[in-house]
C-alpha cells in the first residue's frame, strides 16, 4: 500500500446502516455475461489488458464473479459524509395523484456533489491512491460525475482532470466551477488538447460533443502518462458494483418501513450507473428468491439505447480506444441531441444492464424531454425536492405507470431520484419559459 496517509483508515465511527459489502449481479445471472474483447486482438480481455487504465483493486472488481465484495473500511468512512441516503415516502405526491399505490423514493441528492456519483468516485479514487497513482482523468456529461471525482480526488490527495461534453460545459457553468473548487481541471470536449479531440474537431467543428468523445480524450490523456489512470462514471461492472449500496440500502429501508419489498422499481437510464446501483440487488433477489419486482429502465427518447439500440459488441468511446463490450448501442459514433439531461446522453448501455435486459430480467421505456420535465416539476411542487433532469425520467416512468393503471392499487413503487437539480435550474428555466 502507498504511504499516502489519506487512504489509511482513520478509525472513524461508521453508521451500521451503510452496507459492509457491495453486491455483484454477475454472480447470479442464469447465463454468464459475454466477456469484454481486446480492441486489437478481438480476444477475451485479460487483467493485463486493463492495467494501463486501472489499478489492481478495480481490475479485480471488474472481473469478479463473487456475489458480495467487502467494502474497504476507508471507503465506508468516507461514505459516512452522505450515507445512508434517505428513503422517503411520497405522501404528498400520492395524495395529488389520488393513487392507492405506496410511492417511495431513494434520494441520492444529499451527497456533497449532489448526486449518486460519489459512491463510485470515492471507491475508484481510493483504489488508485492505494496503487500510488497521482492523477485521474475522466469524462463527464452534465457534470455530476466530474464534480464527484474531483471531490474524491481532493479527499484522497490526488489530481483530477475532466473532459466535459461541450454542450454541458457551455450551458452548465456551475458544475465546472464546482470541479474547480475541488481543485480539478475541466476542459470542454472535444478539445485541442488530445489527438482524438483534434481529429473530431477537424471533421465536425460545430459538434455539441458526446460522452463517447469525452471518454476518448480522457483515455488518451491517461495512457500517455505513467502517473495517471482513467476513471469512469458509468457503464463498466466495477461502477455498478460500487453503486449497489443504493439498492442494498433501499431494500433494508423498505423492510424497516414495513414493506416486504418493491413491486415496481424505476431508475433513469443513460450509461447504467444509477439504474444498476438501485436495481441490481432487486434483480438478484428475483433470481435467487423468486421475488417479483418489476424493474423499469427509463431512458430519454433522444438517446434510447435499450429501446431502439442493437445488442452487439461496440466501443465505449467515439474513437475506439476502449475494450469492446456487448451492450445495447446506438453506435459509438452516435451524437445525441443536446438535451438537458446531459448525464443520459450516452450511445450505449452498461453490459451488466444490457445482459439483464436481454435475458428478460427487466423492462425499458423511453420518455421525451417535455414529459420528463413536467414530471419533475410536479414532483418538486409536491415533495419540495427539485430533481436532476436525469432523475425526472424515473419520475416520469412511475407517473406513467400509475396514471395508466399498470401500477395497481396497494403496490409499492420505488423511484430512484439520482440527484438534485439545484445546479440545473437554468434547464428548468428554459422549460418554464416555453
Amino acid at each position: 500500500m502507498t504511504d499516502n496517509l489519506k487512504v489509511k483508515p482513520g478509525g472513524f465511527p461508521i453508521d451500521n446502516q451503510i452496507p459492509s459489502h457491495w453486491y455483484n449481479l454477475a454472480a447470479d445471472f442464469p447465463e454468464p455475461m459475454p466477456p469484454y474483447l481486446n480492441p486489437q486482438t478481438k480476444e477475451a480481455i485479460t487483467a493485463q489488458d486493463l492495467q494501463p487504465l486501472f489499478p489492481p483493486g478495480l481490475i479485480e472488481l471488474e472481473m469478479s464473479k463473487e456475489r458480495y465484495i467487502e467494502i474497504p473500511q476507508r471507503i465506508r468512512e468516507l461514505y459516512t459524509n452522505f450515507r445512508p441516503a434517505p428513503l422517503y415516502r411520497a405522501h404528498n405526491l400520492e395524495r395529488e395523484l389520488g393513487t392507492k399505490c405506496r410511492i417511495y423514493y431513494k434520494y441520492e441528492g444529499n451527497s456533497p456533489a449532489g448526486s449518486h456519483k460519489p459512491n463510485s468516485a470515492i471507491a475508484q479514487a481510493y483504489y488508485n491512491a492505494v496503487a500510488g497513482i497521482k492523477r485521474l482523468t475522466t469524462e463527464t456529461g452534465a457534470g455530476q460525475w466530474g464534480a464527484s471525482l474531483a471531490m474524491a480526488c481532493s479527499m484522497l490527495g490526488m489530481q483530477c482532470e475532466v473532459w466535459q461534453v461541450r454542450t454541458s460545459y457551455d450551458h452548465k457553468p456551475y458544475r465546472r466551477l464546482q470541479m474547480e473548487v475541488y481543485g480539478a481541471k475541466c476542459h470542454a470536449s472535444p478539445s485541442e488538447l488530445t489527438e482524438s479531440g483534434r481529429k473530431i474537431l477537424a471533421e465536425h467543428p460545430d459538434t455539441t460533443g458526446s460522452l463517447g468523445m469525452a471518454i476518448s480524450e480522457a483515455v488518451e490523456s491517461a495512457v500517455s502518462d505513467p502517473q495517471a489512470h482513467y476513471a469512469l462514471g458509468s457503464v463498466m461492472n466495477q461502477v455498478l458494483i460500487h453503486q449497489s449500496v443504493i439498492g442494498l440500502e433501499a431494500q433494508e429501508q423498505l423492510s424497516k418501513a414495513g414493506e416486504s419489498g418493491a413491486d415496481l422499481v424505476f431508475g433513469c437510464a443513460g450509461g447504467g450507473s444509477n439504474l444498476g446501483g438501485l436495481a441490481t440487488p432487486f434483480i438478484g433477489s428475483n433470481i435467487r428468491d423468486n421475488t417479483k419486482t418489476r424493474v423499469v429502465a427509463c431512458e430519454p427518447a433522444a438517446c434510447p439505447s435499450l429501446t431502439k439500440g442493437e445488442y452487439r459488441y461496440d466501443y465505449g468511446d467515439a474513437s475506439g480506444l476502449t475494450p469492446l463490450m456487448k451492450m445495447y448501442t446506438l453506435g459509438h459514433d452516435f451524437v445525441p441531441d443536446p438535451i438537458h439531461a446531459g448525464g443520459l446522453r450516452y450511445h450505449g448501455m452498461a453490459p451488466m444492464i444490457s445482459h439483464a435486459y436481454h435475458l428478460g430480467l427487466m423492462e425499458a421505456r423511453a420518455y421525451p424531454q417535455e414529459e420528463t420535465f413536467a414530471a419533475g416539476l410536479q414532483f418538486a411542487r409536491a415533495e419540495g425536492i427539485i430533481p436532476a433532469p436525469e432523475s425526472t425520467h424515473a419520475i416520469a416512468g412511475a407517473l406513467d405507470f400509475i396514471r395508466s393503471g399498470e401500477a395497481k392499487d396497494g403496490q409499492v413503487v420505488l423511484i430512484g431520484v439520482s440527484g438534485n437539480g439545484v445546479l440545473d435550474l437554468a434547464s428548468y428555466h428554459q422549460v418554464l419559459k416555453q
